[in-house]
């Protein structure tokens, strides 16, 4: 299976800080971070990246797994030098984040899992989501998504953002968002979760219908080290919705790791 296409944007912050790679929820690109990237920034050294198709990648030529996601993004990361990062992600980027932590341990110092689940979805719903989105475009899903992304009064707080990100949606690449519902579909790694030993923190948002508070707090009983949050205010996107919130449990988390605490 060829690995799939993804992009790593540049890493900006302090030098010699640690990296926090970002990763992205299905239908957006790194715009979802660009409120809190600033915040994250002061302290650290941070790159996002994109699902094949979706922002800055180019679109997919064969299917993939999330597994296969999480492979790609360790191969960016180790290819721009880096040895070791902290991870935060998103939905489907947090699922990848769990791969990451599974497949590549010496890599992942510590996952920060957001608005996502060991298992995400049913597989017929993802069949039925990718044969519409190569049938009918991903311009369809505007609606249903917008209303499944956002927690009330957050597009009228964050209105060009939210959006500039519904934008990238229509735009995405449908039969890469297609092979990423196809992903989602044969992912579950419920049965897996005691084997990642690394720090993870697992947060949900008070209106996320798509990735509930259980999603979260099986996560956290599952793996070795794990600790859950809310994150008041937001739905499927917390990032966009509210990046001080957001920024402030990663900086609590990850500060806490490098400073030894255990919460």
């Amino acid at each position: 299976m060829t690995a799939p296409a993804i992009a790593l944007s540049d890493i900006h912050g302090p030098a010699g800080a640690p990296l926090i790679v970002l990763g992205p929820s299905l239908g957006t690109s790194t715009i979802l971070w660009e409120t809190t990237v600033p915040l994250l920034r002061e302290r650290y050294r941070v790159a996002a990246w994109d699902l094949p198709g979706h922002g800055a990648a180019p679109a997919p030529d064969a299917a993939f797994t999330v597994a296969d996601l999480a492979d790609a993004v360790a191969s960016r990361v180790r290819e721009a030098g880096e040895s070791s990062i902290l991870y935060a992600g998103v939905s489907l980027g947090g699922a990848t984040g769990l791969e990451l932590a599974l497949r590549h341990p010496d890599l992942v110092d510590a996952a920060a899992i957001l608005a996502s689940g060991a298992l995400l979805g049913e597989p017929t719903a993802w069949a039925q989501r990718a044969a519409q989105v190569r049938a009918q475009s991903t311009s369809t899903l505007i609606i249903p998504s917008a209303e499944r992304w956002f927690a009330p009064g957050s597009i009228e707080r964050e209105p060009e953002l939210s959006g500039r990100l519904l934008h990238v949606l229509r735009e995405a690449d449908d039969e890469g968002y297609a092979l990423c519902c196809e992903a989602l579909a044969a992912y579950d790694v419920r049965d897996r979760l005691g084997e990642i030993r690394r720090p993870v923190l697992a947060a949900w948002g008070e209106f996320d219908h798509v990735a509930p508070e259980a999603k979260s707090v099986e996560i956290a009983e599952g793996v070795a080290d794990g600790r859950v949050a809310r994150i008041a205010g937001a739905a499927h996107l917390p990032p966009a919705e509210q990046p001080a919130a957001t920024a402030a449990l990663l900086l609590d988390f990850f500060d806490g790791l490098r400073s030894g605490v255990t919460r």
